[in-house]
């Protein structure tokens, strides 16, 4: 009877590393396709525009992506636009 619960121990182990192996490996494809997976904010959600607002505009942020695009908002955008999420560049 011992002997049986042996087995059955080695075999829940066994089964426990499998699925610990399988979740490792879903956990990076999931984490190596995140970046491509996220979609962009649409302009007006992001309240975009295609002005400056005081100092503040798309080339002086952090997510302003030369020559007309931003990491966070879709769509073509200015230079001299602004959003919501402005944050600007670190000197």
């Amino acid at each position: 009877m011992s002997n049986q619960l042996a087995n059955q121990d080695k075999f829940s182990r066994r089964g426990l590393f499998h699925v610990a192996a399988v979740a490792a490996c879903s956990l990076f494809a999931v984490i190596a396709t995140a970046g491509t997976a996220i979609a962009k904010m649409a302009q007006k959600a992001a309240g975009y525009q295609d002005k400056p607002k005081d100092d503040q505009k798309c080339s002086g942020c952090a997510l302003f992506k030369a020559p007309d695009s931003c990491t966070l908002v879709d769509g073509s955008i200015s230079a001299d636009g602004w959003c919501r999420f402005y944050s600007k560049k670190a000197s």
